[in-house]
C-alpha cells in the first residue's frame, strides 16, 4: 500500500491490552474475534503483579475483564485508581476501550457514575434487552429486539453522563453501554462461550453452588437450551468491537530508497 505522499507503508497488526483482574479469565469469543482480525495480544495479569501499561501509546485498543473484587476495593486491589485512570485516557484519546463485567464497572467509574454493590445479582444465561440505541449501535445491531447470554455478577453502576444505554434487564439496568466512539461497557460475559462457561465450572464449583444452588445439576440441559445462542450472539459482539478498533499505520522507506 501507499501513503498519501508516495512512500509505501506497512499496516501493523492491532495492538490490544488485556487487563486480567482475576487468574484464568479467559477471553473466550473474544480470543476468536481478535485472531480473525490478525490481532498482537499483551496481557496484563495485575492479579499477580498489579503491573499495568505505562501509557497508551504502545497498544491501540484496551480490555478489562471481569473479576471477584469490586470497582471500589482500591484497598485490597491498590492497582484499581491507576486502571481507572488508564481506561479513561485510552477512551479520551479515541481508542477502542472494551470493559467487561467488572471491567465495565471500573470504566463506569472512570467517567463519573457510581458503583453500586451487591443489589444487583444474576448467574447463568439470561434474556438481555436491546435499546432503541443499541439496535441501531455497531455492538449489538445484529442481534434483534434481544438476545442470550451469560451473567455473573452482583454489582452494577449508574449510567455515565454522556453515556448511551443500549441493553438492560430488569436486574441491572444497564447492561451495556457506549460513550463517544468505540468505549463499550458490558455487564454481561458475552466471551463466556460454551467452553469458558465450562472451564468456570470445573474452576469454581463451591462458589458457585453458594450462588446459585442447583445450576451444577442443571449444566448440561441449560447448556443444551442457551449455549448455541449464547456463543452466537457472543461472536457477534466480540467481532462488532474488534471492528471497531483504529490501528496505526506505520511508513516504511521502500528497500530501493535505503
Amino acid at each position: 500500500m501507499v501513503s498519501s505522499d508516495g512512500w509505501p507503508y506497512q499496516e501493523e497488526p492491532m495492538r490490544v491490552a488485556v487487563i486480567e483482574n482475576m487468574r484464568n479469565t479467559g477471553l473466550g469469543a473474544l480470543a476468536a474475534a481478535l485472531d480473525e482480525a490478525g490481532a498482537e495480544i499483551e496481557w496484563f495479569r495485575v492479579w499477580q503483579d498489579g503491573i499495568l501499561p505505562l501509557d497508551i501509546s504502545g497498544h491501540d485498543a484496551l480490555v478489562v475483564l471481569g473479576g471477584e473484587q469490586s470497582a471500589l476495593d482500591d484497598e485490597t486491589h491498590p492497582y484499581l485508581p491507576e486502571l481507572v485512570r488508564l481506561t479513561r485516557r485510552f477512551g479520551d484519546a479515541g481508542k477502542a476501550v472494551l470493559g467487561i463485567c467488572l471491567g465495565s464497572q471500573i470504566l463506569a467509574r472512570a467517567y463519573g457514575a457510581d458503583n453500586h454493590l451487591g443489589i444487583a445479582r444474576e448467574f447463568g444465561w439470561h434474556r438481555i434487552g436491546v435499546t432503541a440505541d443499541g439496535r441501531a449501535d455497531p455492538l449489538l445491531s445484529a442481534l434483534g429486539g434481544e438476545f442470550t447470554i451469560f451473567e455473573w455478577h452482583a454489582d452494577t453502576f449508574s449510567l455515565p453522563e454522556g453515556a448511551v444505554r443500549l441493553a438492560s434487564s430488569p436486574v441491572a439496568e444497564n447492561q451495556a453501554f457506549r460513550i463517544g466512539r468505540a468505549v463499550y461497557g458490558t455487564q454481561f460475559h458475552f466471551e463466556a462461550n460454551s467452553d469458558v462457561v465450562e472451564q468456570w465450572k470445573a474452576e469454581f464449583p463451591d462458589t458457585i453452588a453458594r450462588i446459585a444452588p442447583g445450576w451444577l445439576e442443571k449444566h448440561a440441559e441449560l447448556a443444551v437450551r442457551h449455549g448455541g445462542a449464547a456463543d452466537a450472539a457472543g461472536l457477534a459482539i466480540a467481532r462488532a468491537w474488534v471492528s471497531l478498533i483504529e490501528r496505526e499505520e506505520v511508513e516504511m522507506l521502500s528497500q530501493a530508497s535505503a
